[in-house]
């Protein structure tokens, strides 16, 4: 949720004539959301609250489209309780009320905390949040008078791909009978598929899409059509995003009708453009060699003042995170002053991407969301949209994105609600310095040169910097052979940038990108082959005398099954390395032809199951008996399906 500054806790004192006072919504809102509201800190609603809230939560679909840190979340959150809750009758058992659409596990967990924090507020909803562990009788609750029925409650379900078996969610869906779900698209299809679970035209009340371009930039446009297509299409739609993409706009006309579009911009102190940016957010760019690239990010940490205690640094792969989390922590001492108050002598390094596993995802991730001291989040665009991380004072794109949408959504996460922040990207000499602000420019995207604090970076230092990283790759084959899946990532990102103009893989200056990014030797490329006179020396060892047979993994597992693989070669099989080529090219079969067998396996699935659950009806004489019998064939069948899987992933591009 997006915080604004102000005491907790505190009513807000605006009259009713303050078009953005809580109260102005009275008697709309109940006495229990504006408390909560004011136990957030939200004195007074946003514009993006105060334009959203009344028609969402009347007859309006709405297109939303705010700068990052603007109020979203309570934006469709109050409207969505307020509905469930002016219900005349409850949503039936299995029925389902509303749904929250979100990319990633990380918003789906953060909206649910939000949901939870209003629904505290409101007693009958809270004594059942956690039935599990409630133990009270909730007939003494007196319901608040706005409300028809004394039975209405918020019941909320978090479905997360990755996390429990789909058998799981479906079994606590049929035990607790949850009315508003929250989920990643993937998971929520397979409950959705269930034919347990019912969204009827009389029950459904709204579907929530946030951030919404990114559901679509991810690779869940699929899902988000079969989904669609099992919720009554009479219905009310909100769609959530910090920028309306042309795919927003596909959406907007398939699953919207006659939306009211709301777009909150900030306008300059200047009064003479609007931005998409919040105020206090100051965007820069510094000027380094790649070289310098680490240690100016640590150098920027160290003097910048006030000291950022939250500083988020964005890498173009996850690969790229995995390897520069080793290196980064072997550089503070190097770089840190004898002052016991440097910033960098109590610096933590958290590492966090896609491909993390979701226990490590959210483990690191709350390290540091609740670290007290200055830590630095390596990550990729995973942490670039939607999440709401309090305090954070400084976001360094070490490379300027792909997709010139995402430098916005990036550089947002610092400068959040009124909080003053720090946006620094750093660009390459050259092309990049003299052409990239310009083009960010002409997208209402200003950026000044960074003046304060220096990072002007000695070459000795510099030298010494990758001396220290390269000692710490030999240390560790393993860390040497994720540098080279890091490159190679980090290339086909670069070659990839919508502004091909600007970056041309081909002009790279290989050999201090090698430096930069402490590399024993340069991995084989296609890219190398054309790369530019005098860019690159053909020299792949890099001056560098390695003792490759002698370089051991620091796994001893691993150090003893190379020694194996030395000492008994095995004869090269060319059949089998005919059969991998002839599958390598099977794989690169047109996409289309196995999108369409795909659709039709699926189509023929989903009528034999049809067909299989009416002759199961017919045969049932029992009601009790044959739904109990039901329920146990489905789960049955559900484990056998989801065997291996560990649910929807989410997509980090140019990983290897």
């Amino acid at each position: 949720m997006e915080k604004p500054n102000g005491k907790q806790g505190a009513r807000s004192v605006a009259s009713k004539g303050d078009s953005r006072a809580w109260e102005a919504l009275s008697p709309t809102l109940p006495e229990w959301i504006l408390e909560a509201v004011s136990s957030m800190g939200f004195e007074r609603m946003t514009p993006v609250q105060a334009s959203t809230i009344p028609l969402f939560t009347g007859n309006k679909d709405v297109v939303v489209e705010a700068v990052t840190g603007s109020g979203k979340t309570l934006a469709f959150l109050i409207p969505l309780v307020e509905r469930l809750l002016r219900l005349e009758d409850p949503v039936k058992k299995h029925h389902i009320g509303a749904i929250i659409i979100s990319p990633t596990r990380e918003l789906a967990i953060q909206i649910h905390n939000v949901l939870l924090s209003l629904l505290a507020f409101h007693a009958p909803s809270a004594v059942h949040l956690h039935p599990e562990d409630n133990e009270e009788d909730s007939t003494d609750i007196k319901p608040t008078q706005l409300y028809p029925s004394s039975t209405l409650k918020v019941l909320p379900q978090l479905l997360l791909g990755g996390t429990a078996p789909p058998a799981q969610d479906l079994a606590y869906f049929l035990t607790h009978s949850p009315n508003l779900l929250i989920a990643t698209p993937g998971r929520l299809l397979e409950l959705l598929s269930s034919p347990h679970v019912h969204c009827p035209q009389s029950s459904f009340e709204a579907l929530v899409l946030d951030e919404a371009d990114r559901l679509l930039d991810l690779g869940f446009k699929e899902d988000l059509s079969k989904i669609l297509q099992r919720l009554p299409k009479q219905r009310r739609t909100g769609l959530f995003s910090a920028s309306v993409s042309d795919a927003v706009d596909q959406l907007v006309r398939v699953g919207l009708r006659n939306p009211v579009r709301i777009a909150v911009k900030v306008r300059r102190k200047t009064g003479e453009a609007e931005g998409k940016t919040p105020a206090s957010l100051q965007m820069t760019y510094h000027t380094t060699s790649a070289e310098h690239k680490l240690p100016s990010l640590l150098k920027l940490i160290q003097n910048l003042r006030p000291t950022p205690t939250k500083s988020i640094a964005y890498l173009s792969t996850c690969a790229a995170v995995d390897y520069f989390q080793h290196l980064t922590p072997v550089l503070l001492p190097l770089l840190r002053s004898s002052d016991p108050a440097d910033p960098l002598a109590r610096l933590q390094v958290v590492p966090l991407h896609g491909k993390h596993s979701p226990s490590i995802r959210q483990k690191n991730f709350a390290r540091f969301v609740d670290s007290a001291t200055p830590v630095l989040l390596l990550t990729t665009d995973l942490a670039a949209r939607g999440l709401d991380i309090p305090s954070v004072d400084l976001t360094v794109q070490l490379d300027p994105p792909s997709d010139p949408k995402t430098f916005l959504h990036r550089a947002g996460r610092a400068g959040r609600a009124g909080r003053k922040g720090l946006a620094c990207v750093f660009l390459l000499p050259g092309r990049e310095t003299d052409e990239y602000p310009s083009f960010l420019s002409v997208r209402q995207t200003p950026v000044d040169p960074l003046k304060n604090p220096s990072l002007s970076i000695p070459v000795a230092e510099a030298t010494k910097c990758i001396a220290r990283m390269r000692q710490e790759v030999l240390k560790d084959r393993s860390i040497h052979e994720k540098g080279q899946r890091a490159f190679v990532s980090w290339v086909r990102s670069y070659s990839k940038h919508e502004a091909k103009s600007i970056f041309r893989a081909k002009e790279l200056a290989w050999r201090a990108h090698a430096d930069g990014w402490a590399l024993l030797r340069m991995p084989r490329m296609p890219e190398l082959k054309h790369a530019g006179e005098g860019l690159w020396d053909g020299d792949s060892s890099l001056g560098l005398t390695v003792a490759w047979d002698a370089y051991a993994y620091k796994d001893k597992e691993r150090e003893k099954k190379r020694k194996h693989d030395i000492e008994n070669p095995q004869p090269i099989d060319h059949e089998a390395a005919e059969a991998a080529a002839k599958a390598r090219k099977a794989k690169r079969a047109a996409w289309s032809d196995k999108t369409s067998e795909q659709e039709l396996r699926e189509a023929r699935r989903e009528k034999k199951a049809t067909r299989r659950q009416k002759e199961r009806h017919s045969k049932m004489n029992d009601e009790e008996k044959a739904k109990e019998q039901e329920l146990q064939n489905m789960l049955a069948q559900l484990r056998e399906q989801n065997k291996g899987k560990t649910g929807d992933e989410e997509f980090e591009g140019f990983e290897d």
